[in-house]
């Protein structure tokens, strides 16, 4: 089976001077330009591609990877605004159509928007809308406290971050788990903190309990790693620096280095933490 506006992995079926056509189903031959073909090619081979309608609204194959594809959401700037609606740069030599009925509000040449990606009900259309709720469901299924999931905030709520989950459901980000502003359209990593009778998902950016000291452990190492074992950047520090450093709040930072201190790691000094040298084991 092939789909439209996504990923392919399709089979040349025949090698004409301006590229190959590959067997794509229900779409029958579709092109893919002589210049994204790979060396070599042969018929049998199988391709991954994306496919799409060219400007003349015929499939199309392409090797490029677009910023969104059918059933995501992403925060695409508007190139331009003409008689049938915005049209969005995702990525591909075609730009992405957001007709003026999925448009809340009017969307302006050189803004960006957060937008869901779908194709249109006779489905050979690929189209995005901004009206998010027409496709992102509120009650998630199957979702456990602490798992990760992948974010994209849509807006801003009396109580928090609304943002989309996993590109199919809605959560919520409480203004008080979030360590610094977060923008519009923002993709970021966070975890499910708490699932409500309602149904509904409350979110965190940081993992629960050791998971989440544990994460930033690694990342603390890391740091100190790449600069000479130090970094100026103690429990004594303000949560403002803290939270623009590593993006956690001034207790989880605490946290970790109090267990990276009790299992001799580093050094907490007055202005910064020292890595200790590891005694390397007797051969």
């Amino acid at each position: 089976m092939a789909y439209i506006g996504r990923f392919n992995r399709l089979t040349v079926n025949k090698i004409v001077a301006h590229g190959v056509y590959l067997d794509a189903a229900w779409m029958g031959m579709v092109l893919l330009p002589k210049s994204q073909v790979p060396e070599d090619c042969e018929v049998g081979d199988s391709i991954g591609v994306f496919i799409y309608l060219d400007s003349e609204d015929r499939f199309i194959a392409t090797t490029a990877k677009p910023l969104a594809q059918v059933g995501e959401v992403a925060c695409l700037k508007v190139v331009q605004v003409n008689r049938v609606g915005a049209f969005l740069d995702w990525g591909l030599p075609k730009d992405l159509l957001v007709p003026f009925n999925q448009q809340q509000p009017a969307m302006e040449v050189g803004r960006s928007y957060l937008v869901y990606v779908h194709v249109d009900e006779e489905g050979n259309r690929i189209l995005g809308s901004a009206l998010l709720n027409k496709f992102i469901e509120k009650e998630p299924q199957g979702y456990r406290v602490g798992q990760p999931v992948a974010l994209a905030v849509s807006e801003k709520t009396d109580l928090g971050y609304a943002c989309v989950m996993d590109n199919k459901y809605w959560g919520l980000l409480f203004y008080s788990d979030v360590v610094k502003p977060l923008r519009i359209g923002q993709s970021i990593k966070g975890y499910v903190k708490r699932l409500r009778e309602d149904g509904k998902v409350d979110l965190s950016l940081q993992a629960p309990g050791f998971a989440k000291v544990d994460d930033l452990t690694k990342r603390v190492l890391r740091a100190l790693n790449e600069n000479d074992g130090y970094i100026p950047l103690s429990d004594k520090n303000p949560p403002e620096a803290i939270a623009e450093a590593f993006g956690v709040s001034k207790k989880s930072y605490k946290m970790t280095i109090g267990n990276m201190y009790k299992n001799k790691l580093i050094k907490i000094e007055s202005k910064g933490i020292r890595l200790l040298k590891q005694d390397k084991p007797s051969s």
